[in-house]
């Protein structure tokens, strides 16, 4: 999730709540922060106040002993004039879907996502498979990955389960153009793709706000990545899609992130993030003068050292690049006679 600072984005919050406390950044909105171990080290949820109705939970964090320690506290204190009633996810990440079972079943509230993405979470949950290992192997080998980096990014198979014990097994389906009462409030469901297959983001007009996930951020790219469940997919199309459609949305709309502040500059933040993977597919291009590795692709991407963590999205998203830009008809990919993949300009 490489750096793209905007000028045009304003930031109406100077600094977030600590850690398991919690922030008004509208009326009934609560703006809750919970630490994650990676090196993004945070994630922004959300609590919408219904009234008597209860509260509205949007993401959850980790499904860790710290994270459940946080809710507690937060069930409690600032949250403990009302129950519970709904938990939301915005995509099976596991930041963000990672306590939703536990929290679920903690306060007896119902469960609501899109159906791809509760899908998506309920297969991962479950741990790896011979064939899913398979698969992994094939498609990181064709990747062209030393030995050493293979090996470290083959070792993580069964990191998901880790980091989202269980996930909620009765489902609110959740589709674009739903609209979520909230007490008075009425959000309406805003659909996506590209960081995940089908994410949800909640806007309410009256209010001026857009909960966006992680489908866009005020200072890093969200990852757009391809998996060795589907290696000739092209999410990427589908991230510039729906940048697109956020210009439908008032440029003024106060944005709420998963990660990162608060921001207004909806339009322009959408744009700049546009025109940087346009910038990256010119860079392949050229860089494909030549035939090229996977591999030295995300090495021309990320030259910076990466963890197997941060390896396994950044080969991820050379793959969505490269995969686009074989769909534009840009780019030719053939195996060669070690089975690795090589991608050459036309």
């Amino acid at each position: 999730m490489p750096s793209t600072p905007n000028g045009d984005v304003t930031h109406p919050f100077c600094s977030a709540p600590e850690p398991g406390e919690a922030l008004a950044v509208a009326p009934g909105v609560l703006w809750i922060r919970l630490s994650l171990p990676f090196q993004l080290d945070h994630i922004n949820l959300w609590a919408l106040d219904g009234g008597e109705a209860g509260w509205t939970l949007v993401d959850t964090g980790l499904g860790d002993r710290r994270t459940r320690e946080s809710w507690e506290r937060l069930l409690t204190t600032v949250l403990a004039d009302k129950p519970v009633r709904r938990v939301v996810v915005t995509h099976f990440h596991p930041d963000h879907i990672g306590a939703a079972d536990w929290l679920v079943r903690r306060t007896g509230a119902e469960f609501a996502a899109s159906l791809t993405e509760w899908l998506i979470a309920q297969m991962l949950a479950a741990g790896p498979s011979p064939a899913f290992d398979a698969a992994a192997e094939r498609f990181y080998r064709r990747s062209g990955l030393d030995a050493d980096p293979l090996a470290a990014v083959l070792g993580r198979q069964g990191a998901y389960a880790r980091g989202v014990p269980g996930v909620p097994a009765v489902l609110t389906r959740l589709r674009a153009g739903d609209r979520l009462a909230v007490g008075s409030t009425r959000w309406t469901v805003i659909g996506g793709g590209g960081h995940t297959a089908e994410p949800v983001s909640l806007h309410d007009e009256a209010g001026g706000l857009l909960i966006s996930g992680d489908q866009i951020l005020p200072r890093i790219s969200p990852n757009i990545s391809v998996w060795p469940t589907e290696p000739d997919a092209d999410p990427l199309a589908d991230y510039l899609a729906s940048l697109e459609a956020w210009s439908a949305l008032p440029a003024d709309t106060l944005v709420l992130p998963s990660h990162g502040l608060p921001f207004r500059g909806l339009h322009a933040r959408a744009a700049e993030l546009a025109g940087h993977h346009r910038a990256r597919l010119e860079e392949i291009l050229e860089f494909c003068g030549a035939p090229r590795t996977a591999a030295a692709v995300t090495r021309r991407l990320f030259d910076r050292p990466l963890d197997p963590h941060q390896m396994v999205f950044a080969i991820g998203e050379a793959i969505a690049h490269l995969n686009h830009l074989i769909r534009r008809g840009d780019l030719a990919r053939e195996a060669g006679p070690d089975g690795i993949d090589l991608y050459r300009r036309r």
